[in-house]
């Protein structure tokens, strides 16, 4: 009879929403053990520390939010423009879910030098890939920077600004910020 394992990537998605949940002290074995319906031997079955799944979620959540989200643009196809905003409504359309992930491991980031590495590497990719599409649309390379500075800022920021907008939602007011953006 043959021993089912619980796989890698059942462990890792399980820390990642721990780490959505309560942070990196939250990614905790015997916790996801527990979560999982599993036993913690399981988890050194598949990892030889903590440290090595930490690696692992950081790797998986930059898989998601540039290869993935980069892939999907591409394959979507078009002008500039058009991969501009096939850009913002994969990053709209992305859930609160993976936003809970991203702010946590912007705070993680703050406390761990290996999480602010990573989170280095994978804002750089995006901001490069932005940059290759707004310069399309415009050859000044101070506004083709400022554009990506104002879309990563609106997708990040909006997290942290609490406001009515007078009779708007938030969406439209973004889709409103993100159309001046694409002119």
């Amino acid at each position: 009879m043959a021993l089912l394992r619980t796989p890698r990537s059942t462990w890792v998605e399980a820390g990642l929403r721990a780490l959505a949940d309560g942070g990196p002290d939250a990614v905790r074995v015997e916790a996801l053990a527990e979560a999982l319906g599993v036993t913690k031997g399981g988890f050194y079955g598949q990892f030889s520390d903590r440290q090595e799944m930490l690696t692992e979620m950081l790797d998986t959540w930059a898989a998601d939010v540039v290869d993935q989200v980069i892939g999907d643009v591409e394959a979507h196809g078009g002008d500039a423009r058009a991969r501009l905003a096939q850009l913002f409504s994969i990053a709209r359309s992305r859930g609160q879910g993976l936003m809970k992930i991203e702010l946590a491991i912007r705070d993680w980031a703050r406390r761990d030098p290996i999480a602010a590495e990573r989170l280095r590497q994978v804002d750089a990719r995006r901001m490069e890939y932005m940059r290759s599409l707004f310069a399309e649309l415009c050859h000044d390379e101070r506004e083709v920077e400022a554009r990506c500075l104002l879309v990563f800022s609106l997708f990040i920021g909006t997290n942290f600004v609490a406001v009515e907008h007078r009779g708007m939602t938030r969406d439209e007011v973004l889709e409103d910020a993100l159309q001046q953006l694409l002119r």
